[in-house]
């Protein structure tokens, strides 16, 4: 006996229900089309993940409800088709309403069966017991002779679910995911899923996101294990697709095979997740184009090629300010690199109302010497245009900082940091270069072959708003400065064991120093692509009045 399975690897987008449906209804036609008899959805499909306090609106849950009710009714159209969608739910019981993270099983008109998610995540960027109660009954359905156990994406993370699906009679084991992205996640991921089919002796089916939603990117690869916990099917990686695999029964189990597509490289995966990052966030919220500083510096640089490969030339447009402090190389470097994407470039040079500042404040800065004051309105004069411009024409402003001023509060509030959207905001400076070197010796969208002045890479990091200025002015080497930062901050490592490793005691004490005290200005920061274990965004809760130190 062998069971045709499907995987609808799609992009939703989160409360676009008609739209969703549809998606899942086209999906299944060609499935059904394809001779499959089971497909399946990642979590949460028909109303996109993570819909958040949307899932506490009577309204958006109704709109759900009549959404499934127009899937299931489409399944008239495909006999001997099981379809398993993910959908929020509402159950009223008599002592309580209870709301579920649900993955039903739609066949002959109707919604056959429900498996309500049992383990809800609540670390990290999740907060899914905000939204939802945990079920607690395993779900197996027969399907061509194979049961199927249902299980929702951390309850394969966890062994209980797993070992209760077995029990309840599963010979193989479906997973329904939305599990976002960032660096190495995907060999976590199949890690994790071979010790449970290792555990549990099933194989077991991974059927995974792709797209998009805010700072959070899911990467798709969806993948199917043996039951001795080997990879025997994956699917692409950032992008859609409809994965084919069989699901045989054999003496002792169920055997499954399909294509196998090849591990992407850290770097080709990073940049994939900040090229669809990109794509999705204009995208999805009717951005007609971006624009951006273009300094002549490396991260503003990195975060134009990036833009160029997520959205096309002619959607990108650059501006250079240029000041007093910023030199020749800056602007022939801006402006080399533009011609090699092909992008729109203007310059505006910023002197004239940097003078007329000065000029406005002369007699309340007398007698003081200049400082961050006189950097600071650099910045913001430079802000100040971009937001003109994007109020004009309709363009988002892409900012270009990294995670290491990020962390430091090396940045400028209503300045650098005015913008929409944060490229590399998760992207340590060290990465930075790593990714630049990359782009330049790859062209994955095929649009343009070394895209950035080896000049813009190999120069030091300057923010140009004084002379002569180097970052390593202010801020240790980057490699230990980011070494710091992935350990304190992302790790939860003390000081005292970062010194004890040789990191100097004082550049220790005063990166975390500047981690601690720069909490307000990231609070005010745009949202931006997750890509690390740790963000600067929802898995990042720290007060900004603080007075703990360790």
């Amino acid at each position: 006996m062998t069971l045709s399975i499907r995987i609808a690897q799609l992009n939703f987008v989160v409360g676009d229900l008609p739209g969703n449906a549809q998606k899942i209804i086209d999906a299944a036609t060609q499935a059904y089309a394809d001779g499959a008899q089971l497909l399946l959805t990642p979590e949460l499909a028909l109303s996109g993940y993570a819909a958040e306090d949307l899932y506490l609106r009577p309204a958006f849950q109704a709109a759900c409800d009549r959404e499934l009710e127009r899937i299931a009714q489409a399944t008239l159209s495909w006999p001997g088709l099981a379809l398993v969608v993910g959908h929020p739910t509402v159950v009223d019981y008599p002592e309580e309403r209870r709301r579920y993270n649900t993955a039903s099983v739609l066949r002959s008109g109707v919604v056959e069966r429900s498996y309500h998610k049992q383990c809800l995540p609540n670390y990290g960027v999740f907060d899914e017991q905000r939204h939802f109660v945990p079920g607690d009954r395993s779900c197996v359905i027969d399907l061509a002779g194979v049961r199927v156990g249902l299980l929702i994406c951390e309850d394969a993370w966890q062994p209980a679910p797993a070992m209760a699906a077995k029990a309840a009679g599963a010979q193989l084991l479906a997973v329904l995911n939305a599990s976002p992205f960032h660096h190495h996640k995907q060999q976590e991921r199949e890690r994790v899923l071979g010790q449970r089919a290792a555990e549990t002796g099933l194989p077991l089916v991974y059927a995974h996101l792709v797209g998009g939603q805010d700072e959070l990117i899911f990467d798709g690869g969806s993948v199917a294990v043996s039951g001795q916990g080997s990879v025997v099917v994956r699917g692409p990686s950032f992008r859609e697709s409809l994965v084919a695999l069989r699901a045989t029964v054999v003496q002792g189990g169920v055997e499954l095979e399909g294509d196998i597509c090849p591990e992407q490289t850290p770097d080709a995966a990073l940049w994939d997740a900040l090229v669809l990052g990109v794509r999705d966030y204009l995208g999805k919220n009717r951005f007609p184009s971006a624009v951006l500083g273009l300094s002549g510096g490396i991260d503003s640089a990195l975060v134009l090629a990036i833009a160029v490969d997520a959205l096309g030339k002619d959607k990108v447009r650059t501006v250079m300010m240029p000041s007093p402090y910023t030199a020749d190389i800056s602007w022939i470097d801006a402006r080399d690199m533009a011609e090699r994407l092909g992008v729109r470039y203007d310059e505006i040079a910023i002197a004239p109302q940097f003078e007329a500042f000065k000029a406005a404040l002369a007699s309340d800065f007398a007698g003081l010497a200049e400082d961050t004051t006189e950097e600071n309105l650099q910045a913001r004069i430079r802000g100040t245009l971009l937001m003109a411009l994007s109020n004009k024409h309709g363009s988002v402003v892409l900012t270009t900082g990294n995670k290491s001023e990020m962390a430091t509060g090396y940045c400028t509030l209503y300045g650098d940091m005015a913008g929409g959207f944060a490229v590399i905001k998760d992207v340590l400076k060290t990465r930075v270069f790593d990714l630049a070197r990359w782009r330049n010796a790859n062209d994955p969208y095929g649009t343009g072959a070394n895209p950035i002045p080896e000049r813009i890479i190999t120069r030091p990091p300057s923010a140009e708003l004084r002379p002569d200025q180097k970052d390593q002015d202010s801020l240790p080497s980057y490699e230990v400065l980011d070494a710091i930062i992935v350990r304190y901050m992302e790790n939860d490592e003390p000081m005292a064991s970062l010194v004890a490793d040789g990191y100097p005691a004082a550049d220790v004490d005063r990166v975390t120093r500047l981690i601690r005290i720069n909490e307000y200005k990231r609070r005010q920061a745009p949202v931006g692509i997750r890509v690390s274990p740790r963000s600067f965004g929802k898995d990042w809760r720290y007060p900004i009045t603080n007075a703990f130190r360790a």
